[in-house]
């Protein structure tokens, strides 16, 4: 995320899970004196994780894994300077970076013409340039007003018919009975919507079709309600899809699906991220063959295990299995409770057995 982004999540779907909720937003507020209010800014939350990390998981080993392979009842990983290690159990949460998807028609053109938004740390590099930003959502509505704010020339290019914002009525944020019927903490989906997806378990239980259509719903494309007043002076083509983008010169050359044309200095596909194991580059071929998936998600069991035993997948890979949850901070508490729950089960069952 680039340099002054703001978490689109409230405060209170914004904790990192401990067993006693004793590291919460407002201990990190306590102990450094940083201030937490939301919008809460990338930096803050980053300052937040790494308190987070000294007070709660000290022993740490920075060494990438190259590759992780079964070997018989174990796994083999080999980390970046090529020492091998083997565990009996292994549990991915490796992010969503290697998942930013890239529509096919910006492929063939070169870096520094089209990137995804995930790989920028400082918009201002585009200041005084021609900057076509793709996409409706968070990412992509907050990069134009980044990008705006630096000096750019910014149009959003969106192929839905309309910019959705968060809607937000006060009183009901406000009156806090109300605002409890209707959202859960984690404000994950529309009103009622939102606490079925925060209880995974019941979720995943819906028929599929319903399920597929609530996750779907729950975090289509849409900008938080703050950001609005930020975009108005930016330029926005509603309803248009790019259907060529070819190097011309020094710039990018786009044709829309009404015939229009643009010329640009830079893309910025704020396009997002489409979930595909496949695409972690240390899990080996042989062990991905092993794990039964639907459309590059693992299917899980209760436990977050897939079905080669002893690997699990949390987050976003999780997402099929148990609902949009997984995609946010405020997954990680039920996610880590049930792993650790279906471990220690199978670990007393084979105890006595």
């Amino acid at each position: 995320m680039p340099t002054g982004m703001l978490l689109r999540s409230p405060l209170e779907g914004s904790h990192l899970s401990d067993p006693g909720g004793k590291l919460r937003l407002q201990a990190f507020q306590a102990a450094t004196g940083e201030s937490v209010t939301a919008p809460l800014p990338l930096t803050r939350f980053a300052g937040y994780g790494h308190w987070f990390q000294t007070k709660a998981v000290t022993d740490l080993d920075p060494r990438k894994v190259d590759s992780l392979e079964k070997s018989n009842s174990t796994f083999k990983l080999t980390l970046e300077d090529g020492e091998p290690c083997h565990a009996q159990r292994v549990i991915v949460a490796a992010g969503i970076l290697p998942f930013a998807w890239v529509p096919p028609v910006f492929r063939d053109l070169p870096r520094h013409l089209a990137s995804h938004s995930c790989l920028h740390r400082d918009l201002k590099i585009f200041a005084g340039k021609k900057v076509a930003v793709i996409g409706g959502g968070q990412s992509a509505l907050e990069s134009a007003a980044l990008l705006h704010e630096a000096g750019a020339d910014v149009e959003v290019l969106v192929r839905a018919r309309q910019v959705r914002w968060l809607w937000r009525h006060s009183w009901v944020h406000r009156f806090r009975p109300v605002t409890r019927m209707l959202y859960a903490p984690a404000d994950v989906g529309q009103a009622g919507v939102s606490h079925l997806v925060a209880r995974p378990n019941l979720f995943r239980r819906l028929p599929r079709s319903i399920q597929d259509r609530l996750g779907v719903r729950a975090i289509r494309p849409a900008g938080a309600a703050w950001l609005e007043p930020r975009c108005r002076d930016v330029r926005f083509t509603i309803g248009r899809e790019v259907t060529s983008a070819v190097e011309s010169g020094r710039c990018a050359k786009l044709v829309l699906n009404d015939g229009s044309e643009r010329c640009v200095d830079h893309i910025l596909l704020a396009t997002g991220f489409r979930v595909d194991i496949f695409r972690y580059p240390f899990l080996a071929k042989n062990l991905l063959s092993a794990i039964r998936h639907v459309g590059g998600y693992p299917r899980l069991t209760p436990g977050f295990e897939t079905s080669v035993a002893g690997l699990h997948f949390l987050g976003a890979p999780a997402a099929w299995s148990f609902g949009p949850l997984m995609r946010f901070v405020a997954g990680a508490d039920f996610a880590s409770r049930n792993v650790t729950r279906s471990i220690v089960q199978q670990h007393k069952g084979h105890r006595h057995s």
